[in-house]
């Protein structure tokens, strides 16, 4: 039997997002009241709070994990304009009854945006120390540590404009040399009716540039989230999409004669999979570790799974509220809340 555990993450505003570290067993969250919180996941899968601060002079929208190789390393973003990284150190002079204390320094502080820093995202580790950020006037930055044992040395290696407002971003996190470095960047502008709301970017080579190679034409309500799929071995990519709906798009490369001698990659974009589960918007996705389940989190309070089976067919697999019984979706698969993250009151997002 599983015990319910209610975690009181002692935010004093809306909590804007939550991020678990690769293994799983660390925690850290933030929130409008401008502090990030770290929580770690003891033997007996209690959480506990094990560091709080305040990291920003504005709401932190985002937070983010880098891969443990590079260390126990963060990067926020927030609408003071700025993006952060931050790692965890052991106190070096500890006074009596601190011995091993740790906590967390800023190693730098992002400021070229003029606007709102709307999402940040660490690379795949096989990029090295790589960081994105993109804001609301439309600029995707990628950032490069040269040395990863000084973190406080960052610079900017590109700047690439996208559209009149960027809301979030996902790398793509495929290992094969096949594949180059890939971006999804979600828009949230409601100025315009028309016109896609995502847009795929791939770096060049040869140019040594990040390239717009597809814009996905079908998804013309605001994004609020999108998350590349782990590719254990596929020859196509996978990507959920937050929209008013949940979507799942499959991109396969198409190698022709005329990409092979641009250089550049064309995609076939398909729609795998649409789901209306939520009858209203749609904030978060979330995939497993093998890209299996995907997660999603709307306005109706409630985390839906949807899991696709052998025939390649997508599926609602599961439903889950805090305090409520589980709906009867399916009977192949049973979800219970191991923990909750309290929420005192709301405000709007940015």
């Amino acid at each position: 039997m599983f015990e319910v555990q209610e975690i009181n993450a002692e935010h004093k505003d809306l909590i804007h997002d939550v991020a678990y570290d690769f293994y799983g067993q660390r925690m850290a969250t933030c929130s409008s009241d401008q502090y990030v919180k770290v929580w770690d996941q003891n033997n007996d899968g209690k959480w506990s709070l094990s560091s709080s601060w305040k990291a920003h002079s504005g709401s932190v929208w985002k937070v983010t994990w880098a891969h443990p190789e590079f260390g126990q390393v963060l990067a926020t973003c927030s609408f003071d304009r700025t993006a952060a990284v931050w790692e965890e150190i052991v106190g070096e002079n500890p006074g009596p009854g601190e011995r091993g204390t740790r906590y967390w320094v800023r190693r730098t502080n992002l400021v070229d945006s003029r606007t709102s820093v709307t999402d940040v995202k660490f690379g795949p580790k096989t990029q090295g120390l790589i960081l994105a950020t993109c804001s609301a006037d439309g600029i995707i930055r990628i950032y490069e540590a040269p040395d990863v044992m000084n973190l406080s040395q960052w610079t900017l290696q590109h700047e690439v404009q996208c559209k009149p407002s960027c809301s979030c971003l996902s790398w793509n996190p495929s290992f094969s040399k096949i594949h180059p470095p890939m971006l999804a960047v979600g828009c949230d502008d409601t100025s315009a009716a028309t016109g896609g709301k995502v847009f795929i970017y791939e770096f060049s080579e040869n140019s040594r540039r990040w390239t717009k190679i597809e814009t996905i034409s079908s998804i013309t309500e605001p994004v609020h989230d999108l998350a590349f799929s782990p590719n254990l071995g596929r020859s196509y990519h996978v990507l959920a999409i937050a929209t008013k709906d949940v979507r799942i798009l499959n991109l396969t490369p198409v190698n022709d004669n005329n990409s092979i001698q641009s250089g550049i990659t064309k995609l076939d974009v398909q729609t795998a999979a649409q789901f209306e589960d939520h009858l209203s918007t749609v904030w978060r996705v979330c995939w497993n570790i093998t890209g299996t389940i995907l997660a999603s989190s709307g306005d109706d309070g409630y985390v839906r799974m949807f899991k696709m089976n052998y025939i390649n067919s997508w599926k609602s697999v599961a439903a889950l509220k805090a305090g409520l019984p589980t709906p009867p979706i399916s009977q192949t698969a049973r979800y219970i809340k191991l923990g909750a993250i309290s929420q005192p009151r709301e405000v709007p997002w940015h």
